[in-house]
């Protein structure tokens, strides 16, 4: 019970860095945010979503992509609502599914989702002012270079939380 502890007690204190996630023209009801959390051995990461797309039959809840991406801000053209946050955060040069800026997919429930985990892929110096992008789509963690993840739905930059 002890690490339990020690995790609520970091959940609960100001995150170091935080990300306002605002859906495209095309998804306007989405919205949240992702909170990064500084550990000495990693990054807590917590994200908070509501407004995604649901599913219509049952056994289908929407999973969705979840990624850091190199751009740094939250445009894009007519194709593309967010082509400006660029592609996957992967200053090592690995391949999918080992971008520092990939991370576990977001599970729907009735179009709010809640993740919390744990990462050593990146600190939260080396993300601020990255975007986050939310894709249409499942990540398949094989298909090069973004896990056939889809159009990107939402996005967000990340900030320094001082």
């Amino acid at each position: 019970m002890k690490s339990f502890d020690s995790i609520c007690s970091v959940l609960r204190r100001r995150a170091n860095a935080v990300s306002f996630i605002n859906g495209s023209e095309k998804y306007p009801n989405i919205y949240g945010r992702v909170l990064f959390y500084q550990l000495k051995n990693g990054v807590i990461v917590r994200a908070e979503i509501e407004g995604l797309p649901r599913a219509n039959e049952e056994c289908k809840n929407p999973i969705f992509a979840f990624h850091i991406h190199n751009g740094t801000e939250c445009s894009g053209n007519e194709t593309d609502a967010f082509y400006n946050a660029k592609g996957h955060f992967n200053p090592k040069n690995c391949s999918h599914p080992y971008h520092a800026g990939d991370m576990p997919p977001l599970f729907s429930v009735k179009g709010r989702a809640f993740s919390v985990f744990l990462t050593d892929r990146f600190t939260v110096s080396e993300i601020l002012g990255k975007t986050i992008i939310i894709h249409r789509n499942a990540d398949d963690f094989t298909i090069q270079p973004s896990g056939n993840a889809g159009e990107k739905m939402a996005c967000g930059v990340i900030q320094g939380n001082s």
